[in-house]
């Protein structure tokens, strides 16, 4: 393989990796924000957005200069192929890290979350983070096995989110459409990032298998 080629395969790798980690240490910085009112986390998740975005515009630079002046094939061209895939999710996952900062930031000094609601937002975070470090490991190991836990990763979460509204539909809720508003948009945030995760998973399955996983 010429080595200019090796090269740049070999960034595109090293990219994905740094976005991946930096969109997994974003939600975990917003969900910081947000469980402990701390607006120094949410500033933080908010000046990092033109990292991430940098970060997706290198990638695509690099791979669509492989696909112009390289002419990958087979194996390769679906790792060129896929990482422009993983390149969306990745950004969108970033993406819903500010809406939580966002969320959390709009609501100080009081918190975004109602107190019956804390447990559940904690046990959203924490699979959030989770998530998001497995993801970051299987882009860069691919490896296959690991990808596929994701989705039950993402069914927990999912529980999670249907507690959420069980709690908020309670006779007992006394909080008012405003915080069941936030807790809506919250919950829609995490499970969305979840989702992105799952969606990341897929593709890098498929670069080593060249199947989809079946649904």
């Amino acid at each position: 393989m010429r080595e200019e080629y090796r090269v740049q395969l070999a960034l595109v790798g090293e990219l994905l990796k740094e976005m991946a980690e930096a969109v997994g240490a974003s939600m975990r910085t917003a969900s910081k924000a947000l469980l402990e009112r701390d607006r120094t986390a949410a500033d933080e998740v908010l000046a990092n957005e033109p990292e991430i975005d940098q970060l997706r515009n290198r990638l695509e630079d690099s791979t669509y200069e492989l696909l112009a002046l390289q002419a990958p094939v087979a194996s390769d061209l679906r790792r060129v192929v896929t990482a422009l895939h993983l390149a969306i999710d990745l950004e969108r996952m970033g993406d819903l890290a500010q809406h939580v900062a966002r969320a959390a930031l709009r609501r100080l000094p009081d918190s975004a979350v109602a107190p019956e609601l804390t447990e559940v937002f904690s046990g959203m975070a924490e699979i959030a983070a989770r998530m998001a470090d497995k993801m970051a490991a299987v882009v860069e190991s691919r490896d296959a096995d690991r990808a596929a836990e994701l989705e039950h990763d993402d069914d927990e979460l999912d529980a999670l989110h249907r507690t959420m509204f069980t709690i908020m539909f309670s006779p007992d809720w006394q909080h008012g459409a405003e915080a069941a508003v936030d807790a809506a948009l919250l919950g829609r945030y995490y499970e969305r990032y979840a989702d992105h995760c799952v969606n990341a998973a897929t593709q890098i399955i498929y670069l080593v298998t060249g199947e989809y996983a079946a649904s």
